[in-house]
């Protein structure tokens, strides 16, 4: 495989080895309070509300990062009409 896709097998492994970066560490806390706030608000807040949130308590990040964290998360609103 590694001479399919012109790699190194040294490479390979050395990836393969290689720590996590400090943004996947960070993206990982991120997503951790994403889900705290979006589970603790009944799965009612949008990005927008989460990413409030999350300036409330201090940590700042886009709100496209948060939107993209809860795609990743499944984190998805469901509207429920109250007339029906």
């Amino acid at each position: 495989m590694c001479t399919w896709l012109e790699v190194s097998r040294s490479g390979y492994y050395e990836w393969r080895t290689r720590p996590a970066s400090a943004t996947a560490h960070r993206r990982a806390l991120l997503a951790a309070l994403v889900a705290e706030i979006f589970a603790d608000s009944h799965e009612t807040y949008g990005y927008r509300r989460v990413h409030a949130a999350l300036a409330r308590r201090g940590e700042h990040c886009s709100t496209e990062l948060v939107r993209a964290l809860m795609r990743v998360t499944s984190s998805e609103v469901v509207y429920e009409p109250t007339f029906a």
